[in-house]
């Protein structure tokens, strides 16, 4: 593989599978997973970079989520199963399901807890303006959101 190859095959997410090149078709169910939002989230799963787009079948167990954070892309996430308590800027939290598109504009406060019934899968998608992870806005990262009595066994 010559290093221009090399090169292009990099990704801006480390543990991401970069798209093209022959690779066009990709079974997320079964694909390992990465940490989708290191120091503010519980979110894992497969994430895909194309040469503009990135996106992801994430998870967030049930009791678990995303602290209040932000990222300088604009995101999108499609709710595949379960419920996730949502808050965007100053909006009212709400609580929303299956079949529910998410939009967080760039650079806006938001965040996403999975409630107690179930895990919650979602579909993401990002541009690649910056990579998958983005900052908690408190400045710490901390570590993710955890309801009482979901907190990690230690």
């Amino acid at each position: 593989m010559s290093e221009v190859q090399e090169a292009k095959d990099n990704t801006k997410n480390q543990g991401a599978v970069k798209a093209g090149n022959g690779k066009f078709i990709f079974p997320l169910t079964k694909m390992a997973g990465m940490d989708a939002g290191n120091g503010y989230s519980s979110a894992f799963g497969p994430v895909i970079e194309g040469e503009r787009m990135q996106c992801g079948l994430i998870r967030k167990e049930k009791g678990t989520g995303a602290r209040p954070h932000l990222h300088p892309n604009e995101q999108w996430n499609y709710i595949v199963q379960g419920t996730l308590r949502v808050k965007v800027a100053d909006q009212p939290e709400q609580l929303c399901g299956p079949g529910t598109l998410l939009y967080f504009p760039a650079n806006t406060v938001h965040s996403t807890v999975a409630t107690h019934d179930e895990d919650v899968y979602f579909f993401t998608v990002k541009d690649l303006s910056h990579g998958i992870h983005g900052m908690a806005a408190d400045g710490t990262m901390a570590g993710a959101h955890y309801d009482p009595g979901f907190e990690p066994k230690k």
